[in-house]
């Protein structure tokens, strides 16, 4: 088992949601956590939350769907730690519309972000591993990536992408003692995703998850140490769905 007291852990869109909950697990093992997000004002809020609470904690604005601002997160990532031993490529995003009325530009800004953002990521992380001697990639996959959901194909298309990106990483990688995995949530309660916000279709998709619940982020998070620890686990896809996908 990997002992993570000391790993330094990048998590990308880890200002909030299923991220954030990612960097107080990790936090809670001992580990020294970068957060990457867009969002500047809540990334910088979350850091000085955790950092008034003594713990180990970075922040750097970062557009995963951009080269050189994820370049600039690793380098930032070394500049203060020496080395990145753990990358969680978390950020994402989605949106619902007919895909014949979708324009080309909201199909790529998803694909973007979802898809090339795990390339980049990884690409970078990967070279700064190869120098320590190993690493582990953990990426945000989704349900949604194996089944359907109407007028989600962009974000449908990107985490199956992701999927068989994370088998082909963890074959390619694996004699350089790089894992490669990815975790698959079924619907998770944010502020996006709530009773408040989706009124009666929130019960409808309740009803999809024979165990009676949405996910919570932190039983992602769970998944994704487990993840990091496990030594003998590499090129899996770990679904997290409630049993969404046994029906």
């Amino acid at each position: 088992m990997v002992e993570l007291t000391n790993k330094v852990v990048i998590i990308t869109g880890g200002a909030s949601g299923i991220g954030r909950a990612a960097v107080d697990a990790f936090l809670a093992k001992g580990a020294k956590v970068v957060i990457a997000d867009f969002n500047k004002e809540t990334g910088e809020a979350a850091v000085k939350e955790l950092t008034d609470a003594g713990k180990q904690v970075l922040f750097v604005q970062t557009d995963v769907s951009n080269e050189q601002s994820v370049q600039n997160m690793v380098a930032e990532t070394v500049k203060a730690y020496e080395r990145v031993d753990i990358l969680i490529n978390n950020a994402g995003f989605g949106t619902m519309s007919p895909s014949h009325e979708r324009t080309y530009e909201d199909y790529e800004k998803i694909v973007k972000v979802c898809q090339d953002g795990v390339f980049l990521g990884s690409k970078h992380a990967i070279k700064e591993m190869i120098k320590t001697g190993g690493g582990c990639i953990i990426n945000t996959s989704s349900i949604l990536g194996s089944v359907a959901q109407p007028e989600a194909l962009p974000y449908n298309a990107a985490k199956g992408a992701v999927n068989t990106m994370t088998k082909s990483l963890a074959v390619e990688y694996a004699d350089k003692q790089i894992r490669v995995n990815a975790v698959a949530p079924g619907f998770v309660e944010t502020a996006a995703v709530n009773k408040e916000a989706l009124g009666d279709f929130y019960d409808g998709l309740v009803a999809k998850h024979p165990i009676g619940r949405l996910g919570k982020p932190e039983d992602i998070a769970h998944a994704m140490v487990f993840l990091a620890e496990n030594e003998f686990v590499t090129g899996t896809i770990l679904t997290i769905d409630g049993g969404y996908t046994a029906l």
